[in-house]
């Protein structure tokens, strides 16, 4: 073994360690995170948590019933507006617009995507609270929408260019209609990756903050009205976070790990899916 071999196997051994290194410097804060915030929560994690009210300021007990209902409610509303719009857009992009337009609106897509979430949730209440003269769920679900569409059309987009074009020209072959060929062949050929980004769109909006305090406005009592006030699950965490109250701090700390084992449950299953489908290909 020359010299310079065993320069290279050493400066090899050296900078894997670096990388090593590296990556247990950027997952060290997310496992920090968790840590503290499972410690803090487990223990405010309680029955009453799903089924109670809040208490008045000042007042022990209670739980986010109201904010719990109401963040299923604004993100239900948000998704059933943003998906299909979302794997529409990403349809028409991906199979009938020309190269022009298919450009501009995947840069305005990515451009859309990196918007601050507050910037978004002030457009809302422009376009909705305004003109209803008050606060509501329906804007609430408009400012998500906004912040889910390009996450929906970008992932839908990628996962229709993965189709080989052999389906299209099959499609085609057979004198079936080119709008049929997308919604029937081609969008049920990507469906496992369309799902997940599904999924990953609502895990990304289900913890947003900032545009609620300009749209749902929040709602101490239980509401499910569309068109009134109403309470979600970031927005009460906020709130309580900030209140002098001790008891309102231990349901905050609850709130976040309610909320963050949903968003971590969401993207697991995704990645099941992911590899459900990657193993069903290969079998």
């Amino acid at each position: 073994m020359n010299r310079g071999h065993v320069y290279r196997k050493i400066l090899g051994r050296i900078m894997e360690g670096v990388c090593l290194v590296a990556a247990v410097i950027a997952v060290l804060p997310l496992f920090t995170f968790l840590w503290h915030l499972f410690a803090q929560g487990f223990s405010s994690l309680s029955f009453s948590m799903f089924t109670q009210l809040p208490m008045p300021p000042g007042e022990l007990g209670g739980g986010m019933k109201n904010a719990i209902l109401g963040s299923v409610l604004v993100v239900g509303l948000a998704t059933v507006v943003g998906i299909p719009v979302g794997i529409g857009a990403a349809i028409f992009m991906t199979e009938f617009a020309g190269p022009t337009i298919a450009s501009a609106l995947r840069f305005a897509c990515d451009v859309l995507s990196g918007i601050p979430s507050i910037v978004m949730g002030l457009l809302a209440y422009q376009i909705v609270v305004v003109p209803m003269h008050h606060f509501s769920a329906v804007s609430g679900s408009v400012a998500l929408a906004f912040i889910m569409l390009p996450v929906v059309v970008i992932t839908t987009q990628e996962m229709l260019y993965l189709v080989p074009h052999s389906l299209r020209e099959a499609g085609h072959a057979l004198g079936i209609p080119t709008w049929r060929i997308a919604s029937s062949i081609i969008l049920r050929a990507a469906a496992p990756g369309v799902l997940t980004g599904m999924i990953l769109s609502v895990s990304r909006i289900a913890g947003e903050t900032a545009p609620m305090l300009f749209t749902a406005f929040g709602n101490p009592y239980l509401s499910l009205d569309p068109k009134s006030p109403i309470s979600t699950l970031p927005h009460m965490i906020f709130n309580y976070a900030i209140s002098p109250y001790d008891d309102w701090h231990r349901l905050a700390w609850g709130g976040a790990l309610l909320l963050v084992l949903g968003i971590l449950g969401a993207t697991l299953l995704s990645r099941f899916i992911l590899w459900w489908h990657q193993r069903s290909l290969n079998t």
